[in-house]
């Protein structure tokens, strides 16, 4: 027992010492500010609506509603499919402010043809934040409404390059700047921003493509003296992933997979348990039929598109310029709303690259507790290895010094009985009271170098045992 109460005592001297100095940092949104660095992934169709944004944003992060598509919750979509998005997208955002008061977003797609009505909504329910991807958002873009009502601007990018170009255009259009960007990296789930062959490039990865758009971004940093916070998306899984990301000089990150298995997800149930069941080969790329690749969870009804099998379906209207609906003889849209019905049958889910790794669903809550505490162990893990690198660097310092001293004295002693005389023997004594002073304070460094190791291995033994856990 006594072992075991020593243990318990060392866990929660850690969790004193180290908890609020390796908690998820906090993430600028325009003028406000989010309590922890998350942001909930817009997931359409109706994948991610006010249940869910609600949720994660009353915990202290960024909930996103996801305006693709989000009319067909409405019964008249395939009669009117703008004015019914337009209707739930406020339903939606009026929803989710009645359900707490943290920081909402709206992820709006920049190609569909209801952008500018979507948009326009948006700012009028006076969101907190817009998301905006499958697009660059740079022309007609209502800067001077948009800050009048408060609302922050994150384009949805997949290159520095392109990040570069939306900052720049706005420069040139508006004198003015986005609030911050999203890095969407090719482990996503969705639609991807990549061509087929750039999928599984080394050059295309998330760890790649994050430092080089904070890299683009420090220009307009300096000209408008102001932070652009740099979000991560794509494939971030556990605390330890978003740890990674922010030492890479991300600001924040942007999570979709992780918070479909949870209870507040909108959802069916049925599309929930897709997830908790796929397994890591389950996992595959499609051609999605809006013309870009995208990650979804292999099932019979792709399958049997993949052969060549028409699928019946209604199109509302050509919603993506893009869209090959007929040669592709399925809707999309139509199909990820079936899946979220929970009609696999008739649909599909997609998911990023690291859905085999849930286990069951969960709450909000937990998720974003685990999350913080994942972070916490990996951020406090990297500052002990760091300071036991260190140590361990000292204590060999350390010797070699007290190796040199003592073969120079040594030397110095045998010089000295060569020479004996009075003059030599007093310097002699001198030597020896000298070198016995630097000998005790030598030694005592050593062993306090010593125990500070030994200190740092039992700490870093305690993280890897798993005992470490700040929500006990």
């Amino acid at each position: 027992m006594n072992f075991i109460n020593g243990v318990e005592a060392k866990i929660a001297d850690l969790k004193e010492k180290y908890s609020l100095k390796c908690t998820i940092p906090s993430l600028k949104v325009g003028n406000k500010s989010a309590q922890t660095g998350i942001v909930q992934g817009g997931m359409g169709v109706g994948i991610s609506l006010s249940g869910l944004a609600s949720a994660v944003a009353n915990e202290g992060c960024v909930g996103v509603i996801a305006a693709n598509a989000i009319g067909m919750i409405e019964p008249d979509y395939f009669h009117n499919h703008i004015e019914a998005n337009v209707r739930a997208l406020r339903k939606e955002i009026k929803k989710s402010r009645e359900a707490g008061n943290g920081l909402i977003g709206v992820n709006i797609m920049v190609a569909v043809d209801c952008f500018a009505q979507l948009l326009e909504t948006a700012i009028e329910e006076k969101v907190d934040a817009l998301f905006l991807g499958a697009g660059l958002p740079i022309k007609n873009i209502p800067v001077e409404k948009i800050r009048a009502a408060g609302v922050a601007v994150f384009p949805i990018v997949s290159s520095g390059r392109a990040a570069r170009l939306i900052f720049k255009s706005w420069e040139k259009m508006y004198k003015d700047i986005p609030d911050g960007v999203v890095v969407e990296g090719p482990q996503a789930g969705g639609h991807l921003g990549f061509k087929y062959d750039q999928i599984n490039s080394e050059s295309c990865k998330l760890e790649v493509i994050v430092p080089e758009v904070v890299e683009a971004l420090l220009e307009f940093q300096g000209r408008f003296g102001k932070e652009i916070p740099v979000i991560a998306a794509g494939g971030i899984f556990s605390g330890e992933d978003i740890y990674r990301f922010f030492k890479l000089g991300a600001k924040g990150v942007q999570m979709g997979t992780r918070f479909v298995a949870t209870h507040e997800c909108d959802a069916d149930i049925r599309f929930k348990d897709a997830y908790v069941k796929a397994k890591e080969e389950d996992v595959t790329i499609i051609s999605s039929p809006v013309g870009l690749p995208g990650r979804a969870i292999n099932n019979r009804f792709l399958k049997e598109v993949l052969q060549g099998m028409k699928k019946n379906f209604r199109c509302p209207s050509k919603c993506l310029e893009s869209c090959g609906a007929k040669d592709a003889q399925y809707c999309i849209s139509e199909a990820l709303d079936n899946a979220r019905k929970g009609d696999l049958d008739n649909g599909f889910a997609f998911a990023g690259s690291n859905v085999h790794k849930v286990g069951s669903i969960t709450s909000v809550k937990e998720l974003i507790s685990t999350l913080r505490n994942e972070y916490t162990i990996a951020a406090f893990y990297d500052m002990l290895k760091t300071e036991y690198d260190k140590m361990a660097d000292k204590l060999a310092a350390k010797k070699e010094e007290y190796s040199t001293v003592l073969s120079t004295f040594s030397s110095e002693v045998q010089e000295s009985l060569r020479k004996t005389t009075l003059e030599n023997e007093i310097k002699f004594k001198q030597k020896m009271e000298s070198m016995s002073e630097f000998i005790e304070q030598t030694k005592s460094e050593y062993n306090a170098m010593l125990n500070k190791f030994y200190q740092l291995s039992e700490d870093i033994a305690i993280l890897n045992s798993g005992k470490f856990n700040l929500s006990n």
